[in-house]
Protein backbone atom coordinates (compact mmCIF):
# COMPACT_ATOMS: atom_id res chain seq x y z
CA UNK A 1 0.00 0.00 0.00
CA UNK A 2 2.54 2.02 0.83
CA UNK A 3 4.28 1.92 -2.52
CA UNK A 4 1.44 2.38 -4.38
CA UNK A 5 0.91 5.91 -2.55
CA UNK A 6 4.30 6.53 -3.64
CA UNK A 7 3.68 5.96 -7.22
CA UNK A 8 0.54 7.63 -7.06
CA UNK A 9 1.84 10.77 -6.02
CA UNK A 10 4.72 10.67 -8.23
CA UNK A 11 2.18 10.03 -11.33
CA UNK A 12 0.30 12.96 -9.91
CA UNK A 13 3.88 15.03 -9.51
CA UNK A 14 4.56 14.13 -13.01
CA UNK A 15 1.15 14.75 -14.58
CA UNK A 16 0.76 18.33 -12.77
CA UNK A 17 4.49 19.40 -14.47
CA UNK A 18 3.48 18.25 -17.71
CA UNK A 19 0.48 20.07 -17.53
CA UNK A 20 2.12 23.55 -16.50
CA UNK A 21 3.45 26.14 -19.04
CA UNK A 22 7.27 26.01 -19.02
CA UNK A 23 8.41 29.40 -17.13
CA UNK A 24 9.23 32.11 -19.65
CA UNK A 25 12.98 32.83 -18.98
CA UNK A 26 13.77 36.06 -16.80
CA UNK A 27 14.20 39.35 -19.21
CA UNK A 28 17.65 41.06 -19.00
CA UNK A 29 17.16 44.51 -18.11
CA UNK A 30 18.86 47.14 -19.52
CA UNK A 31 18.92 49.94 -17.08
CA UNK A 32 18.10 53.62 -19.11
CA UNK A 33 18.05 56.79 -18.82
CA UNK A 34 16.71 59.38 -21.49
CA UNK A 35 15.18 62.64 -21.29
CA UNK A 36 11.41 61.81 -22.29
CA UNK A 37 10.23 65.43 -20.91
CA UNK A 38 11.79 68.87 -20.61
CA UNK A 39 13.51 70.81 -23.43
CA UNK A 40 15.48 67.97 -25.16
CA UNK A 41 12.22 65.83 -25.13
CA UNK A 42 12.32 65.95 -29.02
CA UNK A 43 15.55 63.29 -28.41
CA UNK A 44 14.70 61.37 -25.72
CA UNK A 45 11.30 60.44 -27.59
CA UNK A 46 13.04 59.66 -30.44
CA UNK A 47 15.90 57.72 -28.70
CA UNK A 48 13.05 55.29 -26.79
CA UNK A 49 11.64 54.35 -30.07
CA UNK A 50 14.61 53.33 -31.20
CA UNK A 51 15.10 51.19 -28.58
CA UNK A 52 11.76 49.59 -28.28
CA UNK A 53 12.71 48.34 -32.01
CA UNK A 54 16.05 46.92 -30.82
CA UNK A 55 14.24 45.28 -28.01
CA UNK A 56 11.71 43.31 -30.46
CA UNK A 57 13.95 42.58 -32.85
CA UNK A 58 16.54 40.95 -30.29
CA UNK A 59 14.06 38.92 -28.73
CA UNK A 60 12.38 37.79 -32.20
CA UNK A 61 16.02 36.63 -32.24
CA UNK A 62 16.21 34.98 -29.06
CA UNK A 63 17.49 37.41 -27.22
CA UNK A 64 20.55 37.14 -25.17
CA UNK A 65 21.20 33.70 -24.53
CA UNK A 66 17.38 32.71 -24.09
CA UNK A 67 16.86 35.88 -22.34
CA UNK A 68 14.75 38.51 -23.55
CA UNK A 69 16.04 42.33 -23.48
CA UNK A 70 13.38 45.19 -21.59
CA UNK A 71 15.21 48.41 -21.46
CA UNK A 72 13.87 49.92 -18.52
CA UNK A 73 14.27 53.59 -18.76
CA UNK A 74 13.71 56.16 -16.45
CA UNK A 75 13.08 60.15 -17.43
CA UNK A 76 15.37 62.52 -16.26
CA UNK A 77 13.67 65.58 -17.78
CA UNK A 78 16.38 66.95 -19.44
CA UNK A 79 18.02 67.76 -16.02
CA UNK A 80 21.13 66.47 -15.35
CA UNK A 81 20.32 66.92 -11.51
CA UNK A 82 17.94 64.70 -11.97
CA UNK A 83 19.80 62.33 -14.35
CA UNK A 84 22.40 62.06 -11.42
CA UNK A 85 19.70 61.15 -8.92
CA UNK A 86 18.57 58.34 -11.37
CA UNK A 87 21.97 57.43 -11.59
CA UNK A 88 22.40 56.73 -7.77
CA UNK A 89 19.99 54.74 -7.44
CA UNK A 90 20.94 52.73 -10.31
CA UNK A 91 24.78 52.50 -9.06
CA UNK A 92 23.07 51.59 -5.71
CA UNK A 93 21.50 48.66 -7.12
CA UNK A 94 25.08 47.70 -8.34
CA UNK A 95 23.72 47.63 -12.13
CA UNK A 96 26.16 47.08 -14.52
CA UNK A 97 24.86 49.14 -17.36
CA UNK A 98 23.42 52.64 -17.42
CA UNK A 99 22.47 53.67 -20.67
CA UNK A 100 21.68 57.26 -21.09
CA UNK A 101 21.43 60.00 -21.00
CA UNK A 102 19.82 61.80 -23.71
CA UNK A 103 21.76 65.05 -22.67
CA UNK A 104 25.84 65.79 -23.28
CA UNK A 105 25.32 67.83 -19.73
CA UNK A 106 23.66 64.64 -17.84
CA UNK A 107 26.14 62.54 -19.04
CA UNK A 108 29.00 64.72 -18.00
CA UNK A 109 27.58 64.75 -14.41
CA UNK A 110 27.43 61.22 -14.51
CA UNK A 111 30.48 60.63 -15.39
CA UNK A 112 32.21 61.34 -11.76
CA UNK A 113 30.06 58.84 -10.14
CA UNK A 114 31.12 55.52 -12.48
CA UNK A 115 34.80 56.95 -13.10
CA UNK A 116 36.51 54.54 -10.07
CA UNK A 117 34.41 50.84 -10.76
CA UNK A 118 31.60 51.87 -12.83
CA UNK A 119 29.04 50.69 -14.13
CA UNK A 120 29.81 50.81 -17.76
CA UNK A 121 28.12 54.01 -18.95
CA UNK A 122 26.76 54.42 -22.65
CA UNK A 123 25.86 58.05 -23.29
CA UNK A 124 23.67 58.48 -25.83
CA UNK A 125 25.16 62.03 -26.01
CA UNK A 126 27.88 62.66 -28.09
CA UNK A 127 29.34 65.33 -26.10
CA UNK A 128 31.98 65.04 -23.87
CA UNK A 129 35.90 64.09 -23.28
CA UNK A 130 35.43 60.88 -21.94
CA UNK A 131 38.54 59.35 -19.68
CA UNK A 132 40.59 57.10 -22.04
CA UNK A 133 40.06 53.57 -20.93
CA UNK A 134 37.59 54.36 -18.43
CA UNK A 135 34.05 53.23 -17.96
CA UNK A 136 32.48 55.79 -19.89
CA UNK A 137 31.69 55.27 -23.64
CA UNK A 138 29.49 57.95 -26.36
CA UNK A 139 27.71 57.22 -29.27
CA UNK A 140 28.43 58.76 -32.20
CA UNK A 141 31.32 60.88 -33.19
CA UNK A 142 33.13 63.20 -31.04
CA UNK A 143 32.97 67.18 -31.97
CA UNK A 144 36.20 66.99 -32.50
CA UNK A 145 35.61 64.26 -35.36
CA UNK A 146 32.55 66.32 -36.79
CA UNK A 147 34.65 70.12 -36.22
CA UNK A 148 37.82 68.44 -38.46
CA UNK A 149 35.57 67.31 -40.97
CA UNK A 150 33.45 70.87 -41.30
CA UNK A 151 36.71 72.67 -41.25
CA UNK A 152 37.75 70.59 -44.36
CA UNK A 153 34.67 70.76 -46.35
CA UNK A 154 34.50 74.68 -45.44
CA UNK A 155 37.69 75.54 -46.91
CA UNK A 156 37.65 73.19 -49.82
CA UNK A 157 34.78 74.73 -50.65
CA UNK A 158 36.76 78.14 -50.47
CA UNK A 159 34.96 79.63 -47.30
CA UNK A 160 37.61 81.05 -45.13
CA UNK A 161 35.84 83.82 -42.93
CA UNK A 162 33.60 81.71 -40.52
CA UNK A 163 31.47 83.33 -37.65
CA UNK A 164 30.66 82.04 -35.12
CA UNK A 165 27.94 81.84 -32.25
CA UNK A 166 27.95 79.26 -29.66
CA UNK A 167 25.64 78.28 -26.73
CA UNK A 168 27.61 79.36 -23.26
CA UNK A 169 26.32 75.60 -21.63
CA UNK A 170 28.94 73.01 -21.47
CA UNK A 171 27.56 71.14 -24.52
CA UNK A 172 28.62 75.03 -26.28
CA UNK A 173 31.74 75.37 -24.90
CA UNK A 174 32.86 71.91 -25.45
CA UNK A 175 32.09 72.16 -29.27
CA UNK A 176 33.74 75.46 -29.71
CA UNK A 177 36.79 74.26 -28.04
CA UNK A 178 36.53 71.79 -31.09
CA UNK A 179 36.36 73.86 -33.44
CA UNK A 180 39.14 75.69 -32.20
CA UNK A 181 40.96 72.31 -32.14
CA UNK A 182 40.00 71.52 -36.28
CA UNK A 183 41.38 75.48 -36.81
CA UNK A 184 45.05 74.76 -35.54
CA UNK A 185 45.51 72.09 -37.75
CA UNK A 186 48.37 72.83 -40.16
CA UNK A 187 45.94 72.66 -43.10
CA UNK A 188 43.21 75.01 -41.88
CA UNK A 189 46.07 77.79 -42.01
CA UNK A 190 43.72 79.60 -44.55
CA UNK A 191 40.09 80.17 -41.98
CA UNK A 192 39.91 82.44 -40.04
CA UNK A 193 36.78 83.38 -37.33
CA UNK A 194 36.07 86.92 -37.66
CA UNK A 195 33.87 86.97 -34.72
CA UNK A 196 33.15 84.84 -31.96
CA UNK A 197 29.46 85.83 -30.08
CA UNK A 198 27.61 83.32 -27.18
CA UNK A 199 24.24 83.49 -25.87
CA UNK A 200 22.74 81.85 -23.19
CA UNK A 201 20.45 78.50 -23.99
CA UNK A 202 17.39 80.29 -22.84
CA UNK A 203 17.70 83.43 -24.33
CA UNK A 204 14.90 84.50 -26.04
CA UNK A 205 16.63 86.94 -28.53
CA UNK A 206 19.79 86.85 -30.19
CA UNK A 207 19.49 90.03 -32.23
CA UNK A 208 22.38 91.82 -31.49
CA UNK A 209 24.69 89.27 -31.91
CA UNK A 210 23.01 88.28 -34.81
CA UNK A 211 23.81 91.80 -36.26
CA UNK A 212 27.61 91.64 -35.28
CA UNK A 213 27.77 88.68 -37.25
CA UNK A 214 26.04 90.67 -40.31
CA UNK A 215 28.12 93.06 -40.07
CA UNK A 216 31.26 90.81 -39.99
CA UNK A 217 30.75 89.79 -43.82
CA UNK A 218 31.63 86.18 -43.15
CA UNK A 219 31.59 83.11 -45.61
CA UNK A 220 29.65 80.85 -43.36
CA UNK A 221 28.19 80.96 -39.72
CA UNK A 222 28.81 78.10 -36.91
CA UNK A 223 25.42 78.50 -35.30
CA UNK A 224 26.06 75.79 -32.49
CA UNK A 225 22.62 74.37 -30.45
CA UNK A 226 20.18 72.39 -30.12
CA UNK A 227 16.81 72.13 -29.90
CA UNK A 228 14.82 75.24 -28.97
CA UNK A 229 18.03 77.53 -28.48
CA UNK A 230 18.59 76.16 -32.10
CA UNK A 231 15.17 77.54 -32.85
CA UNK A 232 16.28 80.75 -31.98
CA UNK A 233 19.61 81.34 -33.68
CA UNK A 234 17.65 80.28 -37.09
CA UNK A 235 14.92 83.13 -35.90
CA UNK A 236 17.50 85.17 -35.37
CA UNK A 237 19.48 84.92 -38.71
CA UNK A 238 15.82 85.01 -40.49
CA UNK A 239 15.07 88.48 -38.60
CA UNK A 240 17.87 89.78 -40.20
CA UNK A 241 18.00 88.56 -43.82
CA UNK A 242 20.93 85.82 -43.32
CA UNK A 243 21.35 83.42 -46.05
CA UNK A 244 24.71 82.37 -45.14
CA UNK A 245 25.27 79.00 -45.23
CA UNK A 246 25.06 77.47 -41.46
CA UNK A 247 26.43 74.55 -39.62
CA UNK A 248 24.53 73.49 -36.73
CA UNK A 249 24.54 70.51 -34.55
CA UNK A 250 23.58 67.43 -35.63
CA UNK A 251 21.20 66.86 -32.50
CA UNK A 252 18.85 68.91 -35.21
CA UNK A 253 19.24 66.37 -37.86
CA UNK A 254 15.59 65.29 -36.95
CA UNK A 255 12.24 64.89 -38.39
CA UNK A 256 10.64 66.23 -35.53
CA UNK A 257 12.69 69.62 -35.06
CA UNK A 258 13.00 70.25 -38.69
CA UNK A 259 9.22 70.22 -39.06
CA UNK A 260 8.55 72.27 -35.90
CA UNK A 261 11.45 75.14 -37.21
CA UNK A 262 10.95 74.69 -40.81
CA UNK A 263 9.39 78.62 -41.00
CA UNK A 264 13.06 79.68 -39.89
CA UNK A 265 15.41 77.07 -41.33
CA UNK A 266 18.76 78.54 -43.17
CA UNK A 267 18.31 78.10 -46.53
CA UNK A 268 21.44 76.01 -46.62
CA UNK A 269 21.54 74.41 -43.05
CA UNK A 270 24.56 72.05 -43.18
CA UNK A 271 25.00 69.47 -41.37
CA UNK A 272 28.56 67.20 -39.68
CA UNK A 273 26.05 63.80 -40.04
CA UNK A 274 26.64 60.12 -40.09
CA UNK A 275 26.98 57.90 -42.83
CA UNK A 276 23.46 57.44 -43.50
CA UNK A 277 23.33 60.16 -45.07
CA UNK A 278 25.72 59.55 -47.36
CA UNK A 279 23.73 57.13 -50.21
CA UNK A 280 26.41 55.54 -52.32
CA UNK A 281 29.18 56.44 -49.65
CA UNK A 282 28.24 53.78 -47.47
CA UNK A 283 29.75 50.27 -47.52
CA UNK A 284 27.94 46.86 -48.22
CA UNK A 285 27.94 46.08 -45.02
CA UNK A 286 26.64 49.65 -43.37
CA UNK A 287 24.19 49.58 -45.84
CA UNK A 288 22.72 46.02 -44.20
CA UNK A 289 22.76 47.70 -40.82
CA UNK A 290 21.17 50.75 -41.94
CA UNK A 291 18.05 48.46 -43.61
CA UNK A 292 17.74 46.27 -40.80
CA UNK A 293 17.26 49.59 -38.73
CA UNK A 294 15.21 51.01 -40.85
CA UNK A 295 12.90 47.73 -40.80
CA UNK A 296 12.81 47.30 -37.14
CA UNK A 297 11.92 51.33 -36.83
CA UNK A 298 9.17 50.78 -39.57
CA UNK A 299 7.41 49.32 -36.58
CA UNK A 300 7.75 51.65 -34.06
CA UNK A 301 6.43 54.65 -36.83
CA UNK A 302 10.35 56.34 -36.19
CA UNK A 303 12.49 57.04 -39.15
CA UNK A 304 15.63 56.62 -39.83
CA UNK A 305 18.11 59.96 -38.89
CA UNK A 306 20.92 61.15 -36.73
CA UNK A 307 18.50 60.97 -33.15
CA UNK A 308 17.24 57.38 -33.65
CA UNK A 309 21.05 56.10 -34.67
CA UNK A 310 22.32 57.54 -31.70
CA UNK A 311 20.91 55.34 -29.87
CA UNK A 312 20.71 52.30 -32.27
CA UNK A 313 24.31 51.12 -32.63
CA UNK A 314 25.04 51.41 -28.60
CA UNK A 315 21.72 49.51 -28.04
CA UNK A 316 22.74 46.98 -30.41
CA UNK A 317 26.57 47.13 -29.39
CA UNK A 318 25.14 46.07 -25.83
CA UNK A 319 23.64 43.29 -26.99
CA UNK A 320 26.51 42.29 -28.70
CA UNK A 321 28.50 42.41 -25.77
CA UNK A 322 26.11 40.52 -23.42
CA UNK A 323 25.51 38.17 -26.32
CA UNK A 324 29.36 37.38 -26.26
CA UNK A 325 30.09 37.56 -22.43
CA UNK A 326 26.85 36.54 -21.67
CA UNK A 327 23.72 37.96 -19.06
CA UNK A 328 26.17 37.51 -16.09
CA UNK A 329 28.77 39.84 -17.60
CA UNK A 330 30.03 43.59 -15.07
CA UNK A 331 31.11 46.44 -15.59
CA UNK A 332 34.61 45.69 -15.48
CA UNK A 333 34.17 42.96 -18.42
CA UNK A 334 32.10 44.98 -20.58
CA UNK A 335 34.35 47.92 -20.28
CA UNK A 336 36.95 45.83 -21.02
CA UNK A 337 35.54 44.34 -24.28
CA UNK A 338 34.82 47.70 -25.85
CA UNK A 339 38.30 49.21 -25.09
CA UNK A 340 39.14 45.73 -27.44
CA UNK A 341 36.17 45.55 -30.08
CA UNK A 342 36.84 46.20 -33.68
CA UNK A 343 35.35 45.05 -36.64
CA UNK A 344 31.78 44.97 -35.45
CA UNK A 345 30.16 47.31 -38.28
CA UNK A 346 26.71 49.16 -37.16
CA UNK A 347 24.35 52.51 -39.03
CA UNK A 348 27.62 54.62 -38.30
CA UNK A 349 29.99 52.54 -40.79
CA UNK A 350 32.27 50.02 -39.23
CA UNK A 351 33.43 50.58 -35.54
CA UNK A 352 37.17 50.79 -34.41
CA UNK A 353 37.69 51.62 -30.44
CA UNK A 354 41.04 51.07 -30.47
CA UNK A 355 41.92 53.43 -33.08
CA UNK A 356 38.85 56.04 -31.47
CA UNK A 357 38.80 55.24 -27.76
CA UNK A 358 35.28 54.91 -25.62
CA UNK A 359 33.29 55.83 -29.23
CA UNK A 360 34.52 53.50 -32.16
CA UNK A 361 34.09 55.64 -34.61
CA UNK A 362 35.23 59.27 -35.56
CA UNK A 363 36.21 61.16 -38.80
CA UNK A 364 36.26 58.46 -41.64
CA UNK A 365 32.58 58.14 -40.36
CA UNK A 366 31.45 61.90 -40.90
CA UNK A 367 30.06 63.06 -44.05
CA UNK A 368 28.72 66.80 -44.59
CA UNK A 369 24.63 67.23 -45.41
CA UNK A 370 22.53 70.25 -46.02
CA UNK A 371 18.70 69.80 -45.06
CA UNK A 372 16.66 70.80 -48.29
CA UNK A 373 13.90 72.65 -46.95
CA UNK A 374 11.47 72.38 -50.23
CA UNK A 375 11.99 68.52 -50.18
CA UNK A 376 12.06 67.92 -46.49
CA UNK A 377 15.18 65.68 -47.19
CA UNK A 378 19.01 66.08 -46.41
CA UNK A 379 21.44 65.64 -49.01
CA UNK A 380 24.69 64.60 -49.20
CA UNK A 381 27.55 66.93 -50.03
CA UNK A 382 30.59 65.23 -49.26
CA UNK A 383 32.08 61.66 -49.32
CA UNK A 384 33.14 60.07 -46.14
CA UNK A 385 35.94 62.77 -44.29
CA UNK A 386 34.90 65.71 -45.75
CA UNK A 387 36.34 66.03 -49.02
CA UNK A 388 33.54 67.82 -51.10
CA UNK A 389 31.08 66.18 -54.11
CA UNK A 390 32.33 67.10 -57.14
CA UNK A 391 28.37 68.16 -58.51
CA UNK A 392 27.66 70.12 -54.95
Amino acid sequence: MKYARCLALLIAAVGLTAASPLRAAEPYEINTILSLTGNIAFVGQTQLKSLKAIEAMVNAEGGIKGRPISFVVSDDESSPQTAVQLAHNLIAKNVPIILGSSSPNACGAIAPLIAASGPLLYCLANGGDPVIGGYEFLTSMSYDSQMAVAVRYFRERGWHKLATIFATDSGGQTSEKALQGALALPDNKSEQIVTAQHFAPGDASVAAQMAVIKGANPDVIVAWATGGAAGTLFRGEKDLGIELPTLSSPGNLTGAFLKQYAAVLPPNLIFAAVPYYGGDADDAATKKAVAEMAQALSSTGAQPDMITISAWDPGLLLVTALRELGPNANATQLRDYFLKLKGWTGTNGPYDFTTDPQRGVGGRNVVMVRWDVPQAKAMALSELGGAPLASK
